[in-house]
């Protein structure tokens, strides 16, 4: 029997999800809030979310805000392990079928009772294709996922519950997945499982600007689009974590560098991603306030696998070693990003560090004459990013410059997108050349990044029968350790057809002001609920 009982001593960890970064907004604060922070209030600085229901966005900015709104069944702390949040356990006798015990006398902010139905709801409205929610996969191994999302074109859903779901009572739920999976209490760290109430169904548009959680904080007013958030204590929580502050500002930011340059001003007091350029003044500027995390992020370059011109292998492998990954971390990132010879985060079990082989090492050479022998390429090459952060453009101009020198590639251009608009041009795969993708960890397992990057319906258009077999077998074995042998199988598939070659790690270098303590960032969480106001 897997079992996972409540932690015991030490508060646990907030669980982290951090997905795909997506969106940017105009610079700003309130003018009325600018250095008029309340007593107990200290500030963070965020891009603009694009949702806040929990079910509907994987972006990071998103997912900040809503760990301190949420809290999730289980989190991930700062060891990477899993502990019980707002359930009681976790259970399972066959791996397949699990039951959830749900701590009682929790609240939302509008007090209704948390229950096992709340999360059912939340999972329910999830999973249910016509809402077109962005976590709606998240849901696929749990039966009946297929009834709600039919795959003939048109076709609707005759029910929008998912028949694996059992609210067996009021703090009792039973979840039947479609094959054993030993990792399924992992995955429920990931902030789109959070409960949502009965409240939201009323208007679900309505929610998603004022969402009502669970969590330590609760939201203060109207979320006011591109200027700030404001969330304030939650008197009614009665979980593990209660906040040791009595309000947070999250002023939104349109670049990093503008947030930044108000740290160092103290006009912000918390920033999770100090631009990699000002890494070094940072360090010096803050010192011990400077906090330098391991990161589960990754960039990739991904390439249109359903378009025709990029179907050979060779050729993708050859744009993969005309590529000097430790030369763009060098002049991009200040060398602070870890180039990568793996498709998994150094941080996630069964990580090996050159499982890509030469296949990820820089040599022009080796490139020009495997690209050569792929037919070269003709015709444009168009080269697709967001405009989220400068960054992205400055790496995909030294891969173009790169791949123009050593590969003899004359036309590349450049399709820059707003944030708000780029994922859904990938997931619509509106691209018709290689493309900047991003993944943020939401659990510490290779079948996040895996499955959810290389499985069915990736945006590379990619398909393999033996990588998805290797996926399927891994995902049933009978524990992680297990897992990994078939993990790293699959990952050796994928690796071998390149529809998506590896090109750095992200390091996180938060910093904060001399206003605050109690500052806890670690790779799966920024803890909000831990910080006090001196």
């Amino acid at each position: 029997m897997t079992v996972l009982k409540k932690a015991r001593g030490a508060a646990v960890l907030l669980a982290a999800a951090l997905t795909l970064s997506a969106c940017g907004g105009s610079s700003g604060e309130s003018s009325g809030d600018q250095g008029k922070q309340g007593a107990g209030q200290f500030s963070v600085a965020l891009n603009e979310p694009d949702h806040l229901t929990p079910g509907n966005t994987s972006s990071s900015y998103s997912i900040t805000v809503l760990q301190a709104l949420f809290d999730t069944l289980v989190v991930i702390d700062s060891k990477g392990q899993t502990q019980m949040r707002a359930a009681e356990s976790v259970t399972s006798d066959d791996q397949k079928t699990w039951t959830i015990k749900i701590k009682p006398g929790q609240k939302f902010h509008n007090d209704e009772p948390v229950t096992a139905e709340s999360f059912a709801d939340a999972w329910n409205a999830a999973a249910y294709g016509p809402n077109a929610w962005t976590n709606n996969y998240y849901f696929a191994n749990i039966e009946g996922y297929d009834k709600l999302n039919p795959e003939a074109e048109g076709a609707k859903p005759d029910t929008d519950k998912l028949s694996g779901l059992k609210v067996v009572d009021p703090n009792t739920l039973e979840v039947t997945l479609t094959a054993p999976f030993s990792q399924f209490p992992i995955t429920l760290a990931y902030t789109g499982f959070a409960p949502m109430p009965k409240a939201a169904f009323t208007d679900l548009k309505a929610y998603d600007q004022a969402p009502i959680g669970n969590g330590p904080f609760a939201l203060d007013g109207a979320w006011e689009h591109n200027k700030q958030i404001k969330l304030k204590k939650f008197g009614g929580y009665a979980g593990a974590r209660p906040a040791k502050s009595d309000s947070v500002l999250v002023k939104i930011y349109a670049s990093r560098d503008t947030a930044y340059t108000d740290l160092r001003a103290n006009k912000v007091d918390l920033l999770q991603t100090i631009p990699p350029a000002s890494a070094t003044e940072a360090k010096k500027l803050l010192g011990d306030r400077f906090v330098p995390t391991a990161s589960g992020t990754m960039d990739y370059l991904g390439f249109p696998a359903f378009d025709k011109r990029f179907q050979s292998a060779d050729l993708r492998k050859a744009i993969s070693m005309a590529i000097d990954r430790q030369g763009i971390v060098d002049a991009v990132y200040n060398g602070t990003f870890k180039p990568m010879a793996s498709l998994v985060a150094p941080l996630v079990p069964g990580y090996r560090e050159n499982a890509c082989g030469e296949s990820c090492a820089y040599d022009p050479a080796k490139a020009k004459a495997l690209f050569d022998k792929a037919g070269g390429f003709s015709g444009t090459l168009n080269l697709y990013f967001s405009n989220a952060d400068p960054s992205y453009e400055q790496w995909m101009q030294a891969v173009a410059n790169q791949l123009k020198q050593n590969l003899g590639i004359a036309d590349i251009q450049f399709r820059k997108i707003p944030a708000a608009d780029y994922l859904s041009t990938l997931r619509e795969k509106k691209e018709d050349g290689p493309f900047r993708n991003n993944w943020v960890m939401d659990y510490p397992s290779p079948q996040n990044y895996l499955e959810s990057m290389w499985g069915a319906g990736n945006r590379m258009g990619w398909d393999n029968k033996q990588f998805n077999d290797l996926i399927a077998k891994a995902n049933s074995a009978s524990t992680m350790d297990a897992s990994i042998p078939l993990y790293q199988q699959a990952e050796d598939v994928a690796l071998a057809e390149m529809p998506m070659i590896p090109l750095w790690n992200w390091q996180d270098q938060a910093g904060y002001s001399n206003k605050i303590t109690g500052v806890q960032i670690d790779p799966y969480s920024p803890n909000l609920d831990t910080i006090t106001v001196k």
